[in-house]
């Protein structure tokens, strides 16, 4: 069984300034094995070896799809209205997601944590009050922007570079579009701008970021830390090489699906275009 002390060596074992460098953490506590304490433990090691702490504590419950909306969004309008009418608020105490996982939730409830506002893609941590707080609904990933501001990290618990948010950061960055989502809260309907595009498709980063990850083991999970301005670059550099790079493979998939077929319509550069692109 797993301990407090034994995690807190583990991330002692990571070659960063873990008192003064902000981190964002991805977990799945179901990966380690038998815990003692449970996620209870995991975030209190966390909090105690990373005093800049940030999680994700998206809300996927709260989101709408109206009767009419933008074109090529990967949605198809006027046939949500069960699923709308079970949308929930979003309030501050709204619990994350299961798909982000019982740490991330178990973090946000903590007594410490300060919570973004953003009704679907909201963020938790403590130590990082202005990164969380930049955020707004233009912008939903504001926070990664002033993470990899201030040279943060990512570490990944248990999980793959699937959950791992920060390369939607780098997307953005390549020009890759975005979409537009709906989500519910006190305030009424909010137009959330800048949704990002599926997650699938990243564990295939692997192979290009290895020589700047960490790797260690807790239990049975494998720990992953990488930085996360050295991430960004290497995902606008496989995009700018490879439009496609990063994208799922799945034909279910309205994203993926959506933006391939921008792609493969896109016309090809004109002679003066082609010139242009050369000077």
């Amino acid at each position: 069984m797993i301990t407090y002390r034994q995690l807190v060596h583990v991330f002692r074992q990571l070659k960063f300034d873990r008192r003064n460098t902000p981190v964002i953490v991805h977990s799945s506590l179901s990966a380690f094995g038998k815990v003692q304490g449970g996620a209870e433990t995991v975030a209190g090691a966390l909090f105690a070896e990373f005093p800049k702490l940030i999680a994700p504590s998206f809300t996927y419950k709260t989101m709408v799809v109206p009767e009419l909306g933008p074109q090529r969004n990967a949605l198809e309008y006027g046939k949500h209205s069960d699923a709308n009418r079970m949308a929930e608020f979003f309030r501050p105490d709204t619990p994350a997601d299961r798909l982000i996982g019982i740490l991330a939730e178990t973090i946000r409830a903590h007594p410490s944590t300060d919570r973004s506002k953003h009704p679907i893609l909201s963020f938790t941590g403590r130590g990082v009050n202005g990164v969380l707080t930049s955020q707004d609904l233009q912008e939903p990933f504001a926070p990664l922007y002033a993470l990899m501001d201030q040279d943060g990290w990512v570490l990944l618990l248990g999980v793959d570079h699937r959950a791992n948010t920060s390369i939607h950061l780098g997307e953005r960055l390549a020009g890759r579009r975005t979409f537009v989502r709906w989500g519910l809260s006190t305030e009424g309907v909010q137009q959330c701008i800048n949704f990002p595009s599926c997650s699938e498709g990243f564990e295939t980063i692997t192979p290009h970021v290895t020589l700047i990850t960490q790797r260690l083991r807790i239990g049975r999970a494998q720990v992953l830390a990488l930085p996360i301005r050295g991430l960004v670059d290497m995902t606008q550099a496989l995009i700018a090489d490879n439009p496609y790079a990063l994208l799922c493979k799945s034909d279910n998939c309205p994203r993926c699906r959506t933006l391939r077929a921008e792609l493969e319509t896109r016309p090809l550069p004109t002679l003066s275009n082609q010139s242009l692109l050369r000077e």
